[in-house]
């Protein structure tokens, strides 16, 4: 009952990368059970930073009731300017709790785990807005950090045919980098784009980036049947979005913090641009055709974290790859 275990981020690299299937159906698992009331997944809370007001560290508190049974939080922190010093923008720890006596039990190296669900939560979008299909003549990300990689890497896990991959980023070097490393997991034709607008005649379209107000404006558009999967939520101008259909992970996480679904309801003083959510989508309860853009925006919940972390650590206990701390807790008797 007492033990608590830690496992470290060489474990989970190596577990997710054994089984990427499993992210992506611990994501969908997740999402299907948020839909059928089985989650409690509460609003994130922030700790900003007056000095700085760029930074900031988030605390997501979920529960999931379904087979995963488990409660905890990720407590992720976002840090812009870590990148100048060639350092990851995000670092996070994921603590799982026990269900009867709401212990915890483990810790967990977590920024993998962010960003595999989130690479999942985003390729399991472009599925379902591409009806179904895993082909497209063009893919384009926008900023070209680890979120981007990582999407990428689940494209091509999930066996995607990707002909033309591109990449814009405002930092030439990063998005040289991620052009040759795209080139060096396919067969894909990979390049730099020459601009924003020339990434923006995609087929898919990921945002992934770390802006804090729309920067893709009119007279820039989507056209009709493009998807766009709006990961980072704040690259695109309200109008843009109040002109397309719009998928959610959760309408209500997702409308607030100024992201650009926000914005839009600002815009408009109505949620009538919200189409439905993913698992909405999945379960056949609304659907969308190619008469408008189709926009994917994903607020991301603690719940997928939850249900990926405790996948993750039953494995590593499996393999003996946990690594256990005697008398974590000292006192386990009240007298």
């Amino acid at each position: 009952m007492f033990e608590f275990n830690i496992i470290p981020g060489a474990v989970i690299k190596k577990i997710l990368a054994e089984n990427p299937r499993q992210t992506l159906n611990s994501v969908e698992a997740s999402y299907l059970a948020h839909h059928d009331g089985e989650t409690v997944n509460p609003d994130s809370y922030f700790l900003r930073f007056p000095q700085n007001e760029k930074n900031r560290i988030i605390a997501l508190p979920a529960s999931i009731h379904s087979d995963v049974n488990v409660s905890g939080i990720k407590w992720i922190s976002s840090f812009p300017d870590n990148i100048r010093q060639g350092i990851p923008r995000a670092s996070a720890v994921l603590i799982l709790n026990d269900q009867e006596t709401g212990y915890p039990f483990a810790c967990l190296e977590a920024s993998l785990i962010s960003a595999a669900r989130t690479a999942a939560s985003a390729v399991l979008g472009a599925f379902w807005l591409n009806k179904q299909h895993r082909k497209v003549e063009s893919i384009a990300f926008i900023g070209a950090g680890i979120i981007a990689r990582n999407i990428l890497d689940m494209f091509f896990a999930d066996d995607w045919q990707l002909q033309k991959v591109s990449v814009y980023d405002k930092d030439a070097a990063s998005a040289q980098a991620f052009s040759n490393y795209a080139a060096e997991q396919s067969d894909a034709e990979t390049g730099v784009a020459i601009d924003l607008s020339a990434a923006l005649e995609a087929d898919i379209v990921v945002f992934a980036t770390n802006a804090g107000t729309p920067y893709v404006l009119e007279p820039m558009r989507f056209r009709p049947g493009q998807i766009v999967l709006n990961i980072s939520l704040r690259d695109i101008a309200p109008e843009l979005i109040v002109g397309a259909w719009n998928i959610f992970d959760d309408v209500d996480h997702c409308l607030k913090a100024s992201t650009s679904p926000h914005l839009a309801e600002q815009l408009t003083g109505s949620r009538d641009f919200v189409t439905g959510t993913l698992a909405e989508l999945i379960r056949g309860q609304i659907s969308v055709d190619d008469s408008r853009p189709l926009v994917y925006s994903p607020f991301g919940m603690g719940i997928l974290d939850l249900a990926l972390g405790k996948a993750i650590y039953d494995e590593a206990l499996e393999q003996n790859h946990a690594i256990a701390i005697p008398h974590f807790f000292e006192e386990t008797n009240r007298w």
